[in-house]
């Protein structure tokens, strides 16, 4: 009897503290499940879709990488803005995303329909993967023009798909390896450019990376076709100083932003004229690891 009156106004304080740290995860997830909800659809993430998914198909199995790649919001936040800064380095990309795209008027449902895709095709059975890569083809159709010199460009062109596809799946992974598993193996990075490959395949890229090496070398590949003009610049700035959802998610989006800059190549900071993050590298990476480590908290 002692030895329970005496542990009992000890577990007090712990039962209060745990409460409290309950009432902080879920306050957090709500908040990070806002950003990707559209209607009464919510973000299809790994963890809330976990057991109903057990029995169904999919296009990547339990064990692949690619899911462990896409099960992190702060990477795919920071390497989704970094690929996008590159992806608008190719004339024709941005002119797709410039003629045909509500981007300027509604740049974070386009971000939320992208991450979307991302989830359904990564987490989601096979038959809603399938039907949502059916869905953007169609669209990719119907995506052409002219650009600003005369030259007619089309969405579906299978080289636009594969810079499309290579500057995302390489900022996600480059975005993973810095912010949650810097100990990835090569092996691992190489099978997640193959897994990857049949999301590309499906999309209609050609070519489509199989490896990190592959990767790199088309990117470098394409550097000659890059270039920086107004429009550019234009859709960069909408980027990088969209307002966030709420006051509560300024500091955050303002650092990922900064995240998102410091992981570019050099040679693609140049072009867009960007510096290294104001805040300076180390504070920006020490800052955006403490984040993502506050959101894996919070979301598991």
């Amino acid at each position: 009897m002692r030895l329970m009156a005496d542990r009992t106004p000890l577990a007090f304080p712990f039962a209060l503290a745990n409460s409290a740290a309950n009432l902080v995860k879920e306050a957090i997830a709500a908040q990070v499940v806002s950003l990707f909800s559209e209607g009464s659809r919510a973000y299809p993430t790994r963890s809330r879709n976990a057991a109903a998914m057990r029995s169904e198909e999919r296009l990547f199995s339990p064990s692949a990488v690619t899911r462990r790649v896409h099960g992190d919001v702060t990477t795919m936040m920071v390497g989704g803005i970094s690929g996008l800064l590159l992806q608008m380095l190719h004339p024709a990309v941005l002119a797709g995303v410039w003629d045909h795209s509500s981007f300027r008027a509604d740049l974070h449902g386009r971000l939320r329909r992208t991450a979307r895709f991302i989830a359904v095709t990564t987490y989601g059975r096979k038959s809603d993967a399938e039907a949502a890569i059916a869905r953007v083809r169609q669209i990719h159709e119907l995506v052409c023009g002219v650009l600003p010199n005369g030259v007619p460009y089309a969405a579906s062109n299978p080289a636009l798909l594969a810079w499309v596809h290579v500057t995302e799946t390489t900022s996600f992974l480059n975005a993973r390896i810095r912010y949650a598993e810097p100990r990835m193996s090569d092996a691992d990075q190489d099978r997640y450019f193959d897994e990857m490959a049949r999301i590309a395949d499906a999309l209609g890229a050609d070519p489509i990376p199989r490896s990190r090496s592959e990767a790199q070398h088309l990117i470098e590949a394409m550097r000659p076709q890059l270039v920086v003009s107004a429009r550019t610049r234009q859709v960069a700035q909408l980027v990088l100083t969209r307002p966030a959802p709420n006051r509560m998610a300024e500091p955050v989006q303002a650092l990922g932003m900064q995240a998102a800059i410091d992981l570019l190549p050099a040679w693609a900071r140049r072009m867009h004229g960007l510096r290294n993050p104001s805040l300076g590298v180390p504070l920006v990476r020490a800052g955006t690891l403490g984040v993502a480590r506050t959101l894996r908290w919070a979301l598991d």
